[in-house]
Order: structure tokens, then C-alpha cells, then sequence
């Protein structure tokens, strides 16, 4: 099969389009015939060698987690997913590798694909989704008719935040670059404030600050805070995960492979409740270039990379 790689950490010039030997799902395991992969900034920082504490040094790697496809294996243990069933999911932190024809997922991670979702659409959802979906009703608690602020409203996992909130029938205010405001209070934010908001007309009116771009500082997000509200972040850094550790009100998270709730985001989005944006889709013989163009500059697009292998 073919897939994007790399053997060493660094820039864009250590991707490689190869041909490699198709995988075997071991336990708990399913191999998928990869339809279409979603890109995310995730990807780039670990081929940067930003998160290998995490991902460790063991090469080749793959590239990309986000994908739908078909199953074409599954491994022992597996009773959920049968070969041929359409699904969405992603890749494990440490192995990657949805940027080719085939990949190997965990059980825990694939859901079933809606019909009403198209691949390309699928793709895009799992990360973002379930870091949105599990960050604003798991983390932060969000209730009906509480009150959320969110940093990066238009961003991937920002979307889906203000959606799922919405959906819950709290009221949701959000920050954006100049010129959005229109797109923003169209996908459902109520009020919405430039990225260097002047905190003082927002103290203690918000139930759940939720911080998808990384860059609110911590005393601006709990002066924004109602008493016993709560402040998620999911930029992490080890200083943020110290943080996190200490009572209070902060907590730095990152998303957990949870079937149900990907199956739950996945449904939402066949119903028409919860969108993505795509705004571009390429081969994976031309996926380099675009990816290198995305990363020169992620947030000039307002939408997902999707890369298509067939």
C-alpha cells in the first residue's frame, strides 16, 4: 500500500510518499481501507517532534489520525465492527498513519458512518469532534441555559464547541478574527468579541471558558469566570498540565478515544445538527504540497485539508 511517512523528526522535506507492507490488525484492532483523511495542526506538531514525549522515536512514521473508510480486517476480540461496515475514527497518538491507503485503528476509536455523511465529511469529524464534544459536556459541565465563552469560535474544534453548545441550549459567546463576526453569529454565537478582547465587560459572566486556540491568558479566563465555573484548554504544555494538577478551577485537557461519544458526534452530524468545513481536497500523491500549504498557513482557509485516496 501507500502511505505518506517520515523517518526522522523535522520540517515538511522529511515527508515521503511510499510503498509499504499493508498491516495486520492485531487484538481489539481493525485494518481500514481508507476513503478519506482529515489533516489537523496535531499532525505537523508531531512530525515536528513537539509532542514526542508522547509519540516517542520508534520510525518510519505515518502521518495524519483523522479518517473513514471501510473495514477490511478486524483483529481477535473485536464484536462491534464487521468487515465491510463504513466508519470514521482515528489513528492512535502514537502510531498515526491515516495519510495512506490503508490504516490500523483501535475498536475504541471507529464509529459507524451515517449514510447522510459523505467520507470526505466524516473525516473531518473525529478529533475535532470528540475533543469538542467531551471538553464542553465532560470537562466543562455545560448546561442549559449556562453560559460559555469560546477562544477561537471558527476554529476546527471551535465549531463544534459552539454547535454542541447551542445544541444544549446554553448561550455562547465567542472570539474571532476581525472581519468573521457575520460567520460567527450564523453558526450560533451570540455575541462575539475580537481575539484581544478587553476582558473588563465580560468579568464573572460565564459558566465555561473553553480556550480551543491555546493563547487566553490565565487571569483574563478567570476574571471572565462565574464563581465555580471552569477554564478548559486544550493547547497543552507542560506548564499547563502543572497547572491543571493544582485545585482550582483550570483543567488541561485533551480528548479521550471513546466510541459512544465519536458515535454520538457522528450521528449529530448525519442529522444534520453539528457541520464541518472542508475547504479543500486533494489526492495522496498531491497531499505534501497541501500540507506544506496549510502549515504556512493554517488558518487562512477557514476549513478542513482532506485528502482523498481513490
Amino acid at each position: 500500500m501507500k502511505r505518506l511517512q517520515y523517518h526522522r523528526y523535522g520540517g515538511p522535506d522529511v515527508l515521503a510518499l511510499r510503498d509499504v507492507d499493508t498491516p495486520k490488525p492485531g487484538r481489539g484492532q481493525v485494518l481500514v481501507r481508507v476513503r478519506a483523511a482529515a489533516a489537523n495542526a496535531m499532525d505537523w506538531k508531531i512530525r515536528n517532534g513537539e509532542m514526542r514525549a508522547m509519540t516517542g522515536r520508534n520510525f518510519p512514521r505515518g502521518v495524519g489520525h483523522d479518517f473513514a473508510g471501510v473495514i477490511e480486517r478486524v483483529g481477535n476480540g473485536v464484536t462491534r465492527l464487521r468487515v465491510g461496515d463504513q466508519v470514521l475514527g482515528a489513528a492512535r497518538l502514537q502510531h498515526a498513519g491515516a495519510f495512506a491507503e490503508f490504516v490500523i485503528a483501535e475498536e475504541k476509536s471507529v464509529a459507524h458512518k451515517p449514510d447522510a455523511l459523505t467520507f470526505a465529511q466524516a473525516a473531518t469529524l473525529p478529533i475535532v469532534g470528540l475533543t469538542a464534544y467531551q471538553a464542553v459536556t465532560k470537562a466543562g459541565k455545560l448546561q442549559a441555559g449556562q453560559d460559555i465563552f469560546i477562544n477561537g469560535c471558527l476554529g476546527g474544534v471551535g465549531r463544534v464547541a459552539v454547535q454542541v453548545a447551542t445544541g444544549a441550549g446554553a448561550s455562547v459567546t465567542g472570539s474571532c478574527r476581525s472581519g468573521s463576526e457575520a460567520d460567527a453569529h450564523q453558526l450560533g454565537v451570540d455575541t462575539v468579541v475580537a481575539f484581544d478582547l478587553d476582558p473588563a465587560p465580560l468579568t464573572g459572566r460565564f459558566d465555561v471558558v473553553f480556550d480551543t486556540a491555546g493563547t487566553l491568558p490565565f487571569a483574563t479566563a478567570r476574571r471572565m469566570l462565574k464563581p465555580g465555573g471552569r477554564i478548559i484548554d486544550i493547547v497543552p504544555s507542560v506548564a499547563k498540565f502543572a497547572r491543571s494538577i493544582l485545585p482550582g478551577s483550570y483543567t488541561a485537557f485533551m480528548g479521550r478515544p471513546d466510541s459512544n461519544d465519536l458515535q454520538h458526534i457522528a450521528d449529530a452530524a448525519g442529522r444534520g445538527e453539528i457541520s464541518t468545513r472542508i475547504s479543500r481536497t486533494v489526492t495522496l500523491a498531491n497531499a505534501i504540497p497541501a500540507l506544506i500549504d496549510l502549515e504556512n498557513a493554517p488558518t487562512s482557509s477557514g476549513g478542513k485539508l482532506v485528502i482523498i485516496t481513490d
